[in-house]
């Protein structure tokens, strides 16, 4: 299974729920799991670094954002994708604008987990509002992993 998380340029949250979610499985599943994770923005600037305070944030949680690469949403993709979480109601509408024939895989993150409200954008705050969406983010996407570990038990 892959899923997308789409934020806006890619360098905040998409970027560390993408990395987060990674960390969160491997710890959960060791590396016996057929999830892919992967991230892009609607509107990024292709091969830009993550932000300083994005990279920071994760650091602090014990991931490596440094290497981490802005790539530009895309048809393929979103073909690709058996799952789009995006971060927004914003982004979500977007995404079903320019693909609506992915529209039925296409969920904002809070809804797929199981919760409301968007993830708000950190880009211009200091570390510490980082630090915020990082924890919402680990709580959503805990509830993400909850979802998709409960229906692979269902399937077994």
């Amino acid at each position: 299974m892959k899923i997308l998380f789409v934020c806006t340029g890619n360098t905040c949250r998409s970027s560390m729920a993408e990395a987060l979610a990674k960390k969160l499985l491997r710890d959960r599943a060791g590396n016996n799991s057929n999830v892919q994770f992967f991230s892009a923005g609607i509107a990024a600037f292709p091969e830009e670094p993550a932000s300083r305070e994005a990279v920071r944030a994760m650091s602090e949680m014990g991931i490596n954002l440094k290497h981490h690469r802005a790539t530009k949403l895309s048809q393929c993709q979103s073909l690709e994708a058996d799952l789009i979480l995006t971060m927004t109601r914003g982004h979500l509408e977007h995404v079903k604008n320019i693909f609506p024939q992915f529209a039925a895989k296409v969920f904002t993150l809070a809804e797929y987990a199981g919760s409301t409200g968007d993830v708000p954008d950190p880009i211009g705050q200091p570390l510490a509002g980082y630090r915020r969406c990082a924890r919402r983010l680990e709580e959503l996407i805990t509830g993400v992993l909850d979802r998709l570990l409960q229906k692979t038990n269902e399937k077994d």
